[in-house]
């Protein structure tokens, strides 16, 4: 039997049918087919058990993209190995998305030949796992981009095993490097792919690696794919399983939902599933307490609200955005109020306070958390209206311990708790019915630092999560001018209102003043610094002045 691949010139009439499939053919009659060249003969067997066919693969229409480097990694591999492009690679190359990170398998010794490919290519090598015999090859380009390429040995005895024992049939397909353009498809996955759907490659897949879960729901709303119900009844078998899952999956898988899209849909879709309980569990404690007006949803659904409407403001306020999108008068005012910090707040949300994390996703933790502190403050007044005094600092506490749960580093918890305890913060700023004071605009960062930017955007977001026949135009555009003077604050005049220039240090202030080391040292610094801020002070000679008042009385 000869393997072979069909040439596109080569197609015959009918066989475009069978593109992106092997097929077995006897006297230039297809008498099987399948995703593998076995399972192509195995088909042929059952009409044709004495003849002995001939196995083609028939290449898809547009020929399969990869990244150039992977012609150096062929160039780089002892030509006697056999080694096989795995999983997304092939996926995305179907999908005609961009392909971020290649992962191939071996028969064996991946740890040794990823090294060598690495020393080869001039790139960073990193042992993964040498239990398992992993390698991690990663290659930074001039514009600092990343590309990873992920070397294992297979598992199980044969190149199907392996696959069967991955997530979704769609991430299990290959291609063999020296003949990239026929697929290995033994489960149907580019099948599903065109159907749109995601399905496990075994009955056991999720119970076996429940992180699953989360991963089906986030690639659904990556892709825009559905989940079948026969599909979805794995998944909440597997749900209850997912507290053996450590720490650390659960983060990175979590965060990599919050940072994708759909993310209000892929929570809900969580709670349905049976499984965001055992994710983030305060989330279960919001369900059925009702809130007063200006509310009309319990937080709950408030909370729900605000995530969608989270998506819809970052959207909006994205370097990439088309205005005319903007359909309806709230994002118009947005845009018009807020546009101008379209590439500053890209930026800021594409800082990393930690190596592999940015900080969107933090952002939509702290949305999920920015009202958990009410179930435990709620009280009733004399007309049954319902407050919940001092949420924002339980909200604060509750997501830190959460954030501590799910090992995030003491940055990324100082930022999310910073976000939480002060979401209220540019509503309260607006209540005069004027645009906030220089001081106020100094304080407000005093407390919150970087995650003022954070806090301002979620604010947005919980207003027009607000549902209520009360809100106006007037509310709104009042709300969006508090904001933007907070932002312009923030990113245009940071030395004069947020962080003044140091007119004077602790040291110089004790000489002069003759005063020792103590509490009120800082307290005078502070009074100086929030005088600049205001226009008060402007010289060391004007800082010196307004300390030796606040020190005589």
């Amino acid at each position: 039997m000869i393997n072979r691949q069909l040439s596109r010139p080569q197609h015959k009439d009918g066989m475009e049918l069978y593109a992106g499939r092997w097929v077995a053919m006897v006297r230039d009659q297809v008498v099987g087919q399948g995703g593998t060249p076995e399972q192509a003969r195995l088909a042929a067997q059952a009409s044709r058990s004495k003849e002995i066919p001939q196995v083609v693969y028939v290449p898809t229409t547009i020929p399969l993209e990869f990244p150039p480097i992977l012609d150096s990694v062929v160039a780089a591999l002892p030509s006697d190995t056999p080694v096989y492009l795995v999983g997304g690679a092939v996926r995305d190359a179907l999908l005609r998305r961009k392909i971020h990170d290649l992962d191939f398998i071996l028969p064996g010794n991946a740890v040794k030949i990823s090294r060598q490919i690495a020393n080869r290519l001039g790139a960073a090598f990193f042992p993964m796992d040498e239990k398992y015999d992993t390698g991690r090859v990663i290659l930074i380009s001039r514009d600092g981009s990343r590309l990873t390429l992920d070397f294992a040995a297979q598992r199980g005895d044969n190149l199907e095993s392996d696959l069967r024992g991955r997530d979704f049939t769609f991430n299990a397909m290959a291609v063999d490097v020296h003949q990239p353009q026929a697929i290995l498809d033994p489960l149907g996955g580019a099948a599903d792919l065109l159907a749109k759907q995601i399905r496990p490659c075994s009955s056991s897949a999720f119970v076996n690696d429940p992180i699953r879960v989360l991963r089906a729901v986030r690639q659904a709303a990556v892709f825009g794919f559905h989940i079948p119900p026969e599909t979805r009844a794995l998944m909440r078998s597997a749900a209850p399983l997912l507290p053996d899952i450590s720490p650390e999956r659960m983060r990175d898988e979590l965060f990599r939902l919050l940072d994708g899209p759909r993310v209000a849909a892929s929570i809900r879709a969580l709670d349905m599933l049976g499984a965001l309980c055992y994710v983030l569990p305060e989330m279960e404690t919001l369900k059925g307490v009702e809130q007063s007006s200006p509310h009309l949803d319990d937080v709950w659904h408030h909370t729900l609200n605000v995530v969608l409407k989270l998506e819809i403001v970052l959207a909006a306020l994205a370097p990439d955005y088309d205005q005319e999108k903007a359909a309806n008068l709230a994002l118009g005012m947005l845009v018009l109020h807020l546009g101008r910090y379209r590439e500053r707040l890209g930026e800021h949300l594409n800082e990393q306070l930690n190596a592999d994390r940015p900080l969107r996703p933090l952002l939509f933790l702290a949305a999920l958390y920015h009202d958990a502190g009410k179930p435990e403050t709620r009280t009733t007044d004399g007309e049954g209206k319902y407050h919940f005094y001092g949420h924002d600092e339980v909200g604060a506490q509750i997501v830190d311990r959460r954030a501590v749960s799910l090992r995030l580093s003491n940055p990324e918890t100082e930022r999310v708790c910073k976000i939480v305890r002060g979401h209220l913060r540019p509503t309260l700023l607006e209540h005069d019915g004027n645009l906030p004071t220089r001081r106020a605009v100094y304080r407000f960062f005093r407390e919150a630092g970087e995650a003022g930017v954070d806090v301002c955007i979620l604010s947005l977001a919980d207003i027009l999560g607000t549902s209520s026949e009360t809100f106006s135009q007037a509310q709104w555009s009042h709300h969006l001018a508090v904001v933007r003077s907070l932002l312009e604050a923030w990113w245009e005049h940071p030395r004069e209102q947020v962080t003044p220039v140091v007119l004077v240090n602790g040291d110089e202030l004790m000489k002069e003043l003759g005063i020792l080391p103590g509490p009120l040292v800082g307290k005078l610094l502070e009074a100086i610094r929030e005088a600049q801020a205001v226009g008060q002070v402007g010289s060391r000679e004007e800082a010196l002045e307004i300390a030796k008042k606040i020190l005589n009385g």
